[in-house]
């Protein structure tokens, strides 16, 4: 159940903001009965903004909107129970009118009292004018769980003479005297209110419909280092802040190998018990060198330990991954890669970090500590910090070494990753960019943990550095086109 409660509230407020939230309302009450017109003529603002929250949010969730107006963005999201929250009493009545599947309430975003939970809560353009953001913010702790997602949208300060300029020649709806906040400030009043910033983005620096002209400057322009500072939207995807809990997880430890026979025994041997019970499951891509015979052998010398043993079915790690994630059992999925140049001792430190909620994905990082001699060619460590640092401008999450092979992830989490799989299709036979990418679009906070990257004690690397360079060039361009050009 949901509601809003406006008499008789616990927060005091002075009576200059009583009179300020009653002028706020008047001013958009009158407003309402234009709302239409004024979005039709700033066309190419609201279908970018509905273009990106879509890309944001997956349909058939549970999402609430504070400061909802005509109801329209809600609505466009197509999700299973849509509430919608407006000050502006005409607002709400104009959406019920256009939208009667959704669920509509006056209320100031300052008081609300929720009564359930959501998946999403959107301000998207209100938060300018919420007299105290922060306790607004807070507020929405009420509608929260560990996994809800807050989304706030609004304008680049920098666009202000230009946007009050729209507004005395008739080319933008009038507004009152709002707060211009910078992404800054907004995480830094999400910070204050106990939510955590998950990524953040900018978007459209040509707001009008100019056929070529809009594709160059929005598409592309758009997200030029400097340019991107120009944008006029500014987004910010946060969850709330992570509480330790008690909670002890499962764990499934997924090892592709490709002739890995020395190192089978080795990893078993070497994975330290954490958290409650661990399955080890090989995942062999066509050896010649003896490894599944091997792992048929260190089965039924260690019959204490939960190993299973799988045969891929198609070739690459992803393939092997994709395989190994869908028999597990585990609450928390791992890929500890065969060659043990990711020391297995350190798996405590990434169960810990998603245990404990610090991180959502955690993904390993060789690029922090020095490394043995002979553990990364110089190419090869090359490579690695240029697409890192391509793919923290595609993901806008820090992310320094996106071919580590040790990510972790929760079952939970995968199994709505495999859900969405479509939106970039069987792109990847590597799998980290598959994960990668999936959990930046379910907007699941990316944490890095520094490892000791070692040599390799038995074996040769299967990387072709020229032909997967080349590949993952490829990628980057794809993921270009598929998260940031949306």
């Amino acid at each position: 159940m949901f509601s809003v409660l406006i008499p008789g509230l616990p927060r005091i407020m002075t009576p200059q903001t009583t009179v300020k939230k009653q002028a706020i309302r008047d001013h958009f009450n009158r407003l309402a009965s234009q709302r239409a017109y004024w979005q039709h003529k700033a066309g190419a603002y609201y279908e970018d903004q509905a273009r990106y929250f879509k890309f944001l949010i997956p349909q058939g969730l549970r999402v609430l909107e504070v400061g909802s107006s005509l109801g329209n963005l809600l609505a466009a999201l197509k999700p299973s129970h849509g509430v919608g929250v407006d000050l502006s009493e005409e607002m709400v009545s104009e959406a019920t009118r256009r939208h009667p599947s959704l669920e509509f309430h006056v209320g100031d975003a300052e008081t609300l009292e929720l009564h359930e939970t959501f998946d999403v809560i959107i301000l998207a353009d209100v938060i300018g004018h919420v007299l105290d953001v922060e306790a607004a913010l807070k507020r929405l702790h009420r509608g929260c769980t560990a996994e809800t997602r807050i989304i706030v949208s609004y304008y680049n300060y920098l666009w202000e003479p230009v946007l009050r300029l729209g507004e005395k020649i008739g080319m933008k709806m009038p507004q009152r005297e709002q707060s211009w906040l910078s992404p800054a400030d907004i995480a830094n009043l999400l910070h204050l209110a106990d939510f955590e910033v998950v990524k953040t983005e900018r978007r459209l620096l040509f707001p009008k419909h100019i056929p070529l002209l809009s594709a160059l400057f929005n598409k592309f322009l758009a997200y030029l280092p400097l340019l991107n500072k120009l944008c006029l939207c500014h987004y910010v995807v946060a969850r709330p802040r992570a509480r330790e809990t008690a909670s002890v997880y499962s764990s499934t430890i997924v090892i592709p190998c490709r002739n890995e026979r020395g190192n089978v025994e080795a990893a078993v041997q070497r994975i330290p018990p954490f958290g409650g019970r661990q399955e080890i499951i090989f995942v062999d891509g066509h050896s010649t060198d003896g490894t599944p015979e091997e792992i048929q052998r260190v089965m039924a010398e260690y019959p204490d330990k939960d190993i299973r043993f799988l045969v891929q079915d198609g070739k690459g790690k992803g393939d092997a991954v994709r395989k190994g994630f869908a028999q597990a059992t585990g609450d928390i999925l791992m890929i500890l890669d065969a060659d043990l140049t990711m020391p297995p001792e350190d798996l405590p430190k990434f169960y810990e970090a998603i245990a404990s909620g610090k991180g959502e994905f955690i993904n390993g990082c060789r690029l922090v500590y020095p490394m043995e001699s002979q553990a990364m060619r110089v190419l090869n460590l090359l490579g690695n910090k240029f697409f890192s640092l391509a793919f923290s401008w595609l993901l806008n999450q820090r992310i320094k070494d996106t071919l580590c092979g040790t990510k972790v992830l929760f079952r939970r989490d995968y199994e709505r990753l495999v859900t969405n799989r479509h939106y970039f299709g069987d792109f990847d036979p590597f799998g980290d960019f598959d994960l990668l990418f999936g959990a930046s679009k379910l907007n699941l906070h990316i944490l890095e943990i520094p490892i000791r990257y070692q040599d390799r004690t038995y074996g040769a690397t299967n990387i072709q550095r020229f032909a997967h360079g080349w590949l993952l060039l490829k990628m980057t361009v794809y993921g270009f086109f598929r998260l940031k050009a949306v």
